[in-house]
């Protein structure tokens, strides 16, 4: 399964929604400005999140757009189904033989598991994890 760039975007932006949840609508220029992303594509995005229910907008001079939920209750699954549709990594086919034809069921499982066990909170407070990954240094 390959995420476009809908969905990178799509998680950009409310990913900074999650970051200043509480505070107050955020507009779209500033998320574009602070990621160095097109306002233009932002706003196109940010529709289908409104009309899922994962966004509001806010009119006026100091509006923008807020979260509808927790950032603790919206997965990245939510957001990825919005804007990339079904989640399906491979095509499974009926008279596919039933070994491979289970692989891929796994494989479209294991996807799903990993993203509606996401949080979007999760990924609003992510600080690196480096700690998992060890660099090693090569000398020749």
């Amino acid at each position: 399964m390959k995420i476009s760039t809908k969905g990178r975007y799509g998680l950009t932006i409310m990913m900074a929604l999650a970051k200043k949840h509480g505070e107050g609508p955020i507009s779209l220029k500033s998320i574009a400005k602070d990621h160095e992303l097109s306002e233009h594509y932002l706003e196109q995005l940010v529709g289908p999140l409104r009309n899922a229910g994962l966004v509001k907008s806010v009119r006026g001079a100091y509006g923008g757009y807020t979260l509808t939920r927790d950032p603790e209750t919206i997965t990245a699954g939510d957001i990825i189904r919005v804007l990339e549709g079904p989640i399906t990594p491979v095509e499974i086919m009926d008279d596919e033989e039933p070994a491979k034809r289970d692989l891929w069921i796994k494989i479209r499982d294991a996807v799903k598991e990993v993203l509606d066990s996401t949080t979007l909170e999760e990924l609003a407070s992510y600080s690196g994890g480096d700690e998992d990954q060890k660099s090693y240094m090569f000398y020749i």
